[in-house]
């Protein structure tokens, strides 16, 4: 099935590590991608297999875009802590903007990832094709 891109601000991080072991069957079934300190996390405490980009402020998150841009990521999971500043706010404004772009689902808190893995568990084609998910206007 579909690559599925893992990030958390520091302060969403528990919040991250419980959303994936509430749908940790379905996460074991797919790909997944975070950012290093994320992805770490997920590997050292649920024992996930995940592979790492580069931590955020060093460049995971364009890392993360670049593969959405190439069509490689169909859903990005990314907890952000919207009342923190951070230095590589230019960087998460990128791949917001690439996912808009290439209709790619993102997710920025816990809702909507619950929303955007439960469309993935409806259907067996990757989430991007999903006509609910990427409804032309």
């Amino acid at each position: 099935m579909g690559l599925i891109a893992l990030i958390a601000h520091d302060e969403k991080k528990p919040e991250l590590l419980e959303l994936c072991r509430a749908w940790m069957p379905f996460l074991m079934r797919h790909e997944l991608i975070a950012t290093l300190t994320s992805g770490n996390l997920l590997r050292h405490r649920l024992g996930l297999e995940v592979d790492c980009a580069l931590s955020g402020p060093h460049g995971g998150d364009l890392q993360i875009g670049a593969m959405v841009a190439a069509g490689d990521i169909d859903v990005v999971i990314f907890l952000r802590d919207p009342l923190t500043p951070h230095a590589h706010d230019p960087d998460i404004q990128a791949l917001m903007k690439v996912c808009d772009v290439h209709r790619v689902p993102l997710a920025t808190n816990r809702a909507t990832a619950e929303l955007c893995l439960s469309a993935l568990t409806a259907s067996a084609r990757p989430s991007r094709h999903l006509s609910v998910l990427a409804d032309d206007d």
